[in-house]
């Protein structure tokens, strides 16, 4: 089978059959190429419902989780949606055919800079690397219509929640390093937040100053 025909199957098996209802992030799934943000060695499973190794103990997010995560941000796509780690980029583009700009952080210089080249070449123009420690954000471009944190977390960083803008959500992993909870922190107020459980998840760890 052909890589965009398995990319549309992984959308409608993987995604959409097990709850995903927004349209705009399904045309996402369905428009971005899984294959083109894994290694070469796994161009095979890029369409498999699971988390892929990207290198230096990193990992590409499992299709389904990137669009649940995706779904709770609620995006419109007037916002600036600030992402704590790039990874390969793969949820960062699905996050720029969603959002008006995405500014991305990623703590490992490597990856850091073969996302932005690979973002770059595949014509997305509103999306910034960063390269920093993601638990403190990017508060130089705050206040973000979204957060989304895909790395495991003991905790929602307050550095996070305090460059969310009002009526918009953080999106993280809670838990231990083993297992997490995929929680929503809708901001309603100065320091008010309305918190939703999603899903149990695994991720890597989210590593600095206000993560482990």
């Amino acid at each position: 089978m052909k890589l965009d025909q398995q990319r549309m199957q992984m959308v409608a098996r993987q995604i959409e059959a097990r709850g995903v209802r927004d349209p705009r992030v399904l045309a996402a799934m369905r428009k971005v190429p899984r294959d083109l943000f894994v290694p070469q060695d796994s161009l095979a499973a890029a369409y498999e419902d699971r988390p892929l190794p990207i290198g230096h103990g990193q990992t590409i997010s499992q299709p389904y989780m990137v669009a649940t995560m995706t779904e709770a941000l609620k995006l419109v796509g007037n916002e600036r949606v600030l992402e704590i780690g790039t990874g390969s980029g793969y949820q960062t583009a699905i996050l720029a055919e969603l959002a008006h700009e995405v500014v991305s952080i990623e703590r490992i210089g490597l990856l850091a800079e073969e996302a932005s080249l690979r973002l770059a070449k595949l014509g997305f123009d509103n999306v910034r690397v960063q390269t920093a420690d993601g638990s403190l954000g990017w508060p130089e471009y705050a206040p973000y219509g979204g957060i989304i944190v895909t790395a495991g977390a003991p905790r929602a960083p307050q550095a996070l929640l305090d460059q969310l803008a009002s009526g918009a959500r953080l999106v993280i992993p809670v838990g231990d390093r083993q297992t997490q909870i995929l929680m929503t922190h809708l901001r309603i107020g100065p320091g008010e937040y309305d918190i939703t459980r999603e899903t149990a998840c695994r991720f890597v760890d989210l590593i600095g100053e206000q993560g482990w």
